[in-house]
């Protein structure tokens, strides 16, 4: 699949863009080629289609430029292929309450592009559905791996979300690549190990970093360089940086295997991903500098002590 055809695939068949509606591409510096095939594959559509372009940001969820946070909240439609993540912006919020329909693309790459991109979409949305279906009126989930993961979820009031890749209606967002069912818990307790893809390391092979959990705050992590990120956001928010934020179930079939990047490998089918900081942007109330993931591989996943029947690549 080339660039061009993953465009068209998030501009068409994942967001929609009709020819009477506006789109802003915003992307940076270090992702332009990226941004340009989504910006020609919009304007194809569209002649109201936009490309905005800043400097790389410092870190995942750090604002953008004011300008570009206005244009997002005035388009019907924006795509945002950048460095760093807008997930889990102010911005990416205000543009949705706007009215906009967008997809952020965080740390993309043309070969994650192209990937992620290389799927049917109607597919993923119906994992999303069954998945959601499984654990959405849970009391409890319960995650389990066989290298020590052992830990309890409860959604309490919030509810779980999906994360299809299918962005028709106003006000909806979506990472692409897609593909997961999500949830910020109220309460989280045990230990997770993961060991699948974590930055700064990005994917592990022998490594395996533990984290343990009590009161849905994490209260021991056992490697040197995620603490020191931890640490760091902690300087500017205090404890709300050690905030479990997200337990999130990957539905992407068309990911066989783990690459390195969080984006796609987090939506991996059969993994679950398990996030560190903010939790603002996915239904929580902890506004952090951070939101640090780690897949977990081959989980078993309860809901209610029922098993959840994980969909498979």
């Amino acid at each position: 699949m080339s660039l061009r055809d993953a465009a068209e695939t998030a501009v068409e068949q994942c967001l929609g863009l009709q020819p009477e509606e506006s789109c802003v591409v915003v992307t940076d510096d270090k992702r332009e080629e990226i941004g340009r095939a989504i910006y020609e594959a919009a304007r194809d559509v569209s002649d109201a289609t936009t490309m905005l372009q800043y400097p790389p940001g410092d870190q995942h969820g750090e604002e953008p430029p004011a300008p570009v946070a206005a244009a997002m909240a005035d388009a019907d439609v924006f795509v945002a292929p950048t460095t760093k993540s807008l997930s889990h912006t102010r911005a990416r919020g205000a543009a949705n309450d706007a009215g906009a329909r967008g997809a952020t693309l965080p740390g993309i790459t043309a070969d994650v592009f192209t990937t992620g991109l290389d799927a049917d979409y109607e597919t993923i949305e119906a994992h999303c559905e069954d998945v959601l279906a499984q654990v959405a009126d849970a009391t409890e989930v319960r995650v389990t791996t066989p290298l020590g993961t052992d830990i309890t979820f409860e959604a309490g009031d919030r509810a779980w979300r999906d994360d299809t890749g299918i962005v028709r209606e106003g006000g909806e967002f979506s990472n692409l690549p897609a593909g997961e069912v999500f949830v910020s818990p109220t309460d989280a307790n045990g230990t997770y190990v993961v060991d699948g893809t974590m930055m700064p390391h990005g994917k592990l092979d022998d490594e395996e970093l533990r984290f343990e959990v009590a009161d849905g705050v994490v209260t021991e992590i056992s490697d040197d360089r995620v603490r020191e990120q931890v640490e760091a956001g902690s300087e500017e928010v205090g404890e709300d940086a050690y905030n479990l934020a997200e337990l999130g179930i990957g539905t992407n079939v068309a990911v066989t295997e783990l690459v390195g990047s969080v984006l796609l490998d987090e939506k991996a089918a059969g993994t679950v991903h398990i996030a560190i900081g903010d939790d603002a942007g996915i239904g929580g109330d902890t506004d952090a500098p951070l939101h640090l993931d780690g897949i977990i591989r081959d989980p078993t996943v309860y809901a209610d002590g029922e098993e959840v029947e994980l969909p498979q690549p």
